[in-house]
């Protein structure tokens, strides 16, 4: 029987660290789904077509990777793919109280899908797409951060944004 996980999120843009959790999660599984939540509520920088056409060009070159995307609850997702885990990534000790509360929560709507968290390499560990937007915003260069052909996606597309604060 094949080991299917879906790693979901907004991925609002990809990251290296979200990179980084695909590769080691190819490690654990057969196959790996990356989820792109229509998660509206998050008021995404870069529209669900955007953020899914990305993440299919990030992780070129890992095996076993599909990228998709899904609305409403990520447990059930997950079960129509007829997988039974939900990958999501731990950056940080303050990431763990929310991950943990949305964990027992999924459990509870649904106690055949497992939660593993993973932690990307250290060097990734700080990286958050909201920090990396925010960071662009002000002008700087987040070329250490995400993939070059995002770096450049996100710089033309907070330049074509107004910003008011």
């Amino acid at each position: 029987m094949k080991r299917i996980a879906v790693y979901a999120g907004s991925f609002d843009p990809v990251t290296y660290g979200h990179i980084d959790i695909i590769k080691r999660a190819v490690r654990i599984f057969d196959s790996v789904i990356v989820a792109v939540a229509h998660n509206t509520g998050k008021n995404p920088l870069f529209g669900l077509a955007e953020r899914v056409a990305m993440l299919k060009k990030a992780p070129r070159g890992i095996r076993n990777v599909k990228i998709e995307d899904f609305a409403g609850l990520a447990v059930d997702y997950v079960s129509q793919c007829g997988a039974n885990v939900l990958i999501r990534g731990l950056r940080m000790v303050s990431d763990f109280e929310y991950e943990f509360q949305m964990a027992l929560t999924n459990r509870k709507l649904n106690e055949k899908i497992e939660t593993i968290f993973l932690m990307p390499n250290e060097a990734y560990s700080y990286l958050s797409s909201t920090l990396i937007k925010e960071a662009a915003i002000l002008g700087a260069d987040v070329s250490d951060f995400v993939p070059a052909f995002i770096g450049k996606r996100l710089k033309a597309k907070l330049k074509s944004k107004v910003w008011t604060r």
